[in-house]
């Protein structure tokens, strides 16, 4: 037996691995998940790889947290098609897995067992604050041995290390390829145009701090009676203190660095034309009244492409590594006898 290509010890195959997301608790799930449990087949077979069969209950359990956070946002038909979506796409990973795990048998690799210790090891510490006892205590009381965990656990490790045995660590992006990657996603790495605001807001119907109990007295002739102290040099905070009917109030109507999207489309367009320093007129809108003031602005900023160049390297060899698995898979599919039923 033959160990994997590369570091034998590559190892420790990532301590980062997904081993932590506790497996446990997609085991927990799918065996108290039943969507439409009545009108399927307990344990039917889904496919068929090179003699190999994939069961529903292999699906069920891959996609079990999935279901359920389904379950809880869509119903009916809507609900059925996601189902049915998430169960196709979850049948070729399956069949993608069983392909790379012949594949390593085929090559008569292996993994050592103290890979597969460490890594139930960190499960027990990472979710179990190191009892094992309780770790055990957890598989048993789902009807899983320790034998099986341990079986899962391998087969994740091994798929995930023929995955990566398929990338190159010497793939090259040419500067075109970078240059073109900035182009397209410059809004990631832009920061957009900000205003500090403070805002004073009157709705109809309610009441403000020192305002008048007098229902003769309009939120909008209130609103103007403000315009016209804030003209003559009163002070804004002081003035949305005493006045202003909206969460900010107590801080003088201050609503720090915002963003466009952050306001309503008609107040953006008003607060992004204002000059530092500067009042807007009153904003009528949903039955209130809306009187803004500007402190500063900072314009949008792009970083340069050298800033980011080396981000979106990483993001393209990351990029042509995956096509290089996608391109390895679809050999063995090829060569592959699959069946969906």
């Amino acid at each position: 037996m033959s160990s994997l290509p590369g570091n034998p010890h590559a190892g420790r195959l990532s301590p980062t691995m997904s081993f932590r997301i506790s497996l446990l608790t997609a085991f927990l799930i799918a065996t108290s998940l039943h969507l439409h449990a009545a009108q399927e087949v307990v344990n039917g077979i889904a496919a068929v790889v090179n003699g190999e069969v994939i069961t529903y209950s292999q699906v069920r359990e891959l996609i079990a947290a999935q279901e359920k956070s389904a379950s809880e946002i869509y119903q009916g038909e809507e609900l059925q098609n996601k189902v049915a979506d998430m169960r196709k796409k979850a049948i070729q990973e399956l069949i993608d897995r069983a392909l790379i795990l012949q594949e390593f048998k085929k090559k008569e690799f292996n993994i050592p067992s103290y890979i597969i210790d460490d890594s139930i090891q960190r499960i027990i510490r990472t979710d179990f604050g190191g009892d094992r006892a309780a770790f055990v205590k957890t598989l048993q009381a789902q009807g899983y041995t320790m034998a099986r965990f341990r079986e899962v656990q391998k087969d994740k490790i091994t798929v995930q290390a023929m995955r990566q045995s398929r990338t190159s660590d010497n793939v090259l992006v040419s500067p075109v390829k970078i240059r073109e990657y900035y182009r397209k996603h410059a809004d990631s790495y832009t920061t957009p145009e900000q205003v500090k605001l403070r805002m004073i807001v009157l709705k109809e119907g309610g009441g403000g701090g020192d305002t008048p109990s007098d229902a003769s007295v309009s939120k909008k002739q209130m609103a103007a009676e403000i315009r016209e102290k804030l003209a003559g040099g009163a002070e804004f905070d002081r003035l949305a203190q005493m006045y202003s009917e909206d969460s900010t109030n107590e801080a003088g109507g201050d609503w720090g660095w915002i963003e466009r999207k952050t306001l309503n489309e008609d107040l953006a367009k008003v607060a992004f034309s204002l000059k530092p320093g500067e009042i807007s007129p009153i904003i009528p809108l949903d039955n209130a009244y809306y009187i803004l003031m500007v402190e500063a602005k900072k314009p949008a900023v792009t970083k340069s492409l050298s800033e980011v160049q080396p981000q979106i390297l990483e993001a393209l060899t990351q990029e042509e590594k995956l096509k290089g698995q996608d391109r390895w898979l679809k050999e063995l599919r090829q060569k592959a006898y699959i069946r969906i039923l």
